[in-house]
């Protein structure tokens, strides 16, 4: 009880700067602008299906939701799709991917009144939280509405495990009135259980699920003939100052006709780091200029939304980003998928299981920090052997991880 009126103070505390948080991200990114009732429980949408609902925060869990997305479309094709993002860019993102075939809304934000709004609005016959969502409020309504509410692709870190703790009882409330949770890993499990989850089981990682599109594919293969045999670096998902880290490594390496390919994680980045390129005096292009790739480009700025697979498929190389600074790091799986050798930073804990395992299996190579990077980027352009190697490590470790999917919709079966 007491740590619910400590998050209800903390929610009422909080109203000030989620409505500045809106008015300033939407100063910088109009789509923040739209759809604000949503962020409180009003919905214009009606029903005339049945509704499976799953919430994917971002771009990231949108697209690991990608093959789950899929399959219930095919296995339950009278109901109707329901995906709740928190962010412009993951509604976006499936607006892109799903079309018209799934409805988009925005998840309300964490308060009583909200969350009774959405899941009376909507009445889910069930509904899935992506990854490490916990929203006491949420939760407490679905369990009392008697909505089947799942923790789904669940990882915890070591950091969030420890965050949570400082409200430990509202946090064991809330994983024990999941009607399940299906971790990636038994070490996400085991933190998860030591929170206090119930009805934990093992999935793996919806990701290995994921199938890069034929389109991109052949995307990146154009690509590669179109830089002829130029080594290709790529620094993909790039976080804040991490370019100027790839840039200096860049200059150390004397890379010669090397090209580098930088792909910022955020898109409302692009400019800012244009704007680095220029102070620099590196020459680079926009991927968005749609212009080929000039044989003088030492950077080639890719400020396109939804091409990874395709940059990765013509990448020598790529160096994860959010893991040169203490951001945490990026999912190496869409790397993997298509057989591109990867180098870590010294900071994945967001990723620590897939990470280790990449490792193990010759997939990936990690810097103890970040002045290591231009050694190891010349080491593997350096060696074509040892990156056929990785290449081959990467797309057998893609291959062995694969059917989180259908365990899930095994899961799911009975409520259904």
């Amino acid at each position: 009880m007491r740590a619910r009126l400590i998050y209800a103070t903390l929610l009422v505390l909080a109203l000030p700067y989620l409505l500045l948080h809106l008015a300033v991200r939407g100063w910088r990114q109009r789509a923040y602008w739209r759809n604000l009732g949503e962020r409180f429980g009003r919905y214009r949408q009606h029903a005339t299906k049945p509704i499976i609902w799953l919430h994917a925060v971002s771009v990231g869990e949108t697209r690991a939701a990608i093959p789950l997305i899929h399959a219930l479309q095919a296995r339950y094709p009278d109901y109707q799709i329901l995906l709740t993002h928190s962010t412009p860019t993951g509604r976006d993102t499936s607006l892109q991917l799903f079309g018209a075939s799934v409805w988009r809304v925005y998840l309300p934000y964490d308060y009583n009144f909200a969350v009774k709004r959405f899941v009376r609005h909507f009445k889910p016959v069930l509904g899935m939280l992506m990854e490490t969502e916990i929203w006491p409020n949420l939760i407490l309504t679905c369990h009392r509405e008697r909505v089947p509410l799942m923790l789904v692709n669940a990882r915890m870190s070591v950091r969030s495990a420890h965050r949570y703790r400082w409200l430990a009882g509202l946090i064991r409330q809330s994983l024990s009135s999941l009607y399940a949770i299906a971790a990636q890993t038994d070490a996400d499990a085991e933190r998860l259980r030591q929170l206090g989850g119930e009805r934990i089981s093992i999935m793996g990682n919806l990701k290995f699920d994921s199938t890069p599109p034929l389109a991109q594919l052949q995307l990146g293969e154009q690509w590669c003939a179109a830089f002829g045999s130029r080594p290709v670096w790529l620094a993909a998902s790039t976080r804040a100052g991490e370019e100027t880290l790839v840039l200096n490594a860049w200059r150390q390496m004397q890379p010669g006709k090397a090209l580098l390919i930088i792909v910022p994680r955020h898109p409302q980045r692009f400019d800012e780091v244009a704007k680095l390129l220029e102070l620099a005096a590196i020459s680079y292009q926009r991927r968005s200029s749609g212009a080929a790739v000039a044989s003088e480009t030492q950077v080639w700025l890719g400020d396109s939304m939804g091409e990874l697979f395709a940059y990765y498929s013509a990448a020598h190389v790529a160096l994860i980003g959010g893991s040169l600074l203490p951001f945490g790091g990026q999912n190496l799986i869409e790397a993997a998928a298509v057989g591109c050798p990867v180098i870590l930073g010294p900071y994945m804990w967001n990723f620590t299981e897939v990470s280790r395992t990449a490792i193990a299996s010759g997939a990936a190579i990690q810097l103890a920090a970040a002045e290591e990077l231009a050694g190891a980027v010349s080491g593997l352009f350096d060696d074509p052997v040892r990156r056929e190697a990785m290449s081959a490590a990467a797309s057998e470790f893609s291959r062995a991880h694969r059917g989180a999917t259908d365990r899930v919709l095994t899961l799911i079966e009975p409520l259904i």
